[in-house]
C-alpha cells in the first residue's frame, strides 16, 4: 500500500514538473515574441520620419521596410497602427487557413499570443469590400486587448484613426463602431451581390454597438478587428472601421461582385 502511494506521489510530482515546464516554456516563447514585435515596432518609428520627409505627391514612400519583414516571413501583407493603443503590429496572411497564425508569431515560433492576421478568405491586398483582421486578447495587454477599450463611447470618440501601411500605399481608416457579439460566420462575409446588399450588411453588423459614431461618408470599404470576449461562450469583440481618403472622398477598391459571402462559422480567434 505504501509502495502504491509512493508511486502515485511520484507520478503527481512528475506531472506538476511537466506542467510547470510547459507553462515556463510558453511564457518564455511569448516573451520572446513580444520582444520581436517591440523591436519591429521601434524600427517602424525610426523610419516613419524619414519616409515622411522623402514622400512627394508623385511617389508614396512606405514607413515600413517590407523587404526586411519579407526576409523574416513572406506572409507579411501590411502593418497595422492604431494611435493611442499598443496596437502596432505587422499583419500576416495565409490564404489557405486561419489556423496558421493563431498560435504562431512572425518568425514561426509557437506562442499563445500568435500574430495579427488577415482572414484567409480575404485578398492579401485588402481590396475586398470587407476585410477581417484577427488578434488575441492577451491578459498582459498586448496584441488586440486594447480593442476592448473601444466599447466605451468616450474612448472611441477620442481615438478615431487607424492606419494600415502597405508597400505601395497607406490605408487610412476611421473607427466608428464597437460591440461584442457571437462568432457567427456572417461576421466574416467578404463578397456581396450588389451595393445595396453591402450597405445593408454594414448596418446589420454595427447594429447594437455599445459605442458608435455616424460615418462622415458612405462606407465604401469595411474593416473589422476581431478579438475574443468573455460575455458568453465564443463571444467576440469587434471594432469596425471604414476607409477614407485625405479629402474624405471615394476610395479605390474592388467592385461589388456577384458571389455570395462565406456563411460558415469561424472561431479562429481565442483568448490567452
Amino acid at each position: 500500500m505504501k509502495g502504491r502511494r509512493k508511486i502515485i506521489l511520484a507520478v503527481a510530482v512528475l506531472l506538476i514538473v511537466i506542467s510547470g515546464s510547459m507553462l515556463l516554456w510558453d511564457y518564455l516563447r511569448q516573451h520572446e515574441s513580444e520582444k520581436i514585435y517591440e523591436e519591429l515596432a521601434s524600427q517602424v518609428e525610426e523610419t516613419t520620419e524619414t519616409a515622411e520627409e522623402a514622400e512627394t505627391e508623385e511617389e508614396y514612400v512606405s514607413p515600413i521596410n517590407f523587404e526586411e519583414l519579407w526576409a523574416i516571413n513572406e506572409d507579411v501583407v501590411g502593418w497595422l497602427t492604431i494611435p493611442g493603443t499598443v496596437i502596432d503590429y505587422p499583419i500576416l496572411h495565409d490564404p489557405e487557413s486561419n489556423e496558421t497564425y493563431l498560435y504562431e508569431d512572425i518568425e514561426g515560433n509557437r506562442t499563445s499570443s500568435g500574430s495579427i492576421y488577415l482572414d484567409c478568405d480575404n485578398a492579401a491586398d485588402f481590396s475586398d469590400l470587407h476585410n477581417v483582421i484577427y488578434g488575441h486578447h492577451m491578459r498582459n495587454g498586448t496584441m488586440f486587448k486594447d480593442i476592448m477599450k473601444f466599447r466605451e463611447q468616450d474612448f472611441l470618440e477620442e481615438h478615431q484613426e487607424a492606419y494600415i501601411y502597405l508597400p505601395d500605399r497607406e490605408i487610412r481608416l476611421r473607427l466608428f463602431a464597437c460591440l461584442y457579439t457571437g462568432s457567427d460566420g456572417i461576421r466574416r462575409m467578404t463578397k456581396f451581390d450588389d451595393e445595396e446588399t453591402f450597405q445593408a450588411y454594414v448596418a446589420e453588423m454595427t447594429k447594437g454597438s455599445s459605442a458608435y459614431i455616424e460615418p462622415e461618408q458612405d462606407v465604401e470599404r469595411l474593416f473589422s478587428f476581431v478579438t475574443c470576449s468573455y460575455e458568453f461562450d465564443d463571444a467576440r469583440t469587434i471594432l469596425y472601421a471604414y476607409e477614407v481618403t485625405e479629402d474624405g472622398g471615394e476610395t479605390e477598391g474592388e467592385e461589388v461582385t456577384e458571389s455570395a459571402g462565406q456563411e460558415t462559422a469561424e472561431s479562429a480567434v481565442v483568448s490567452e
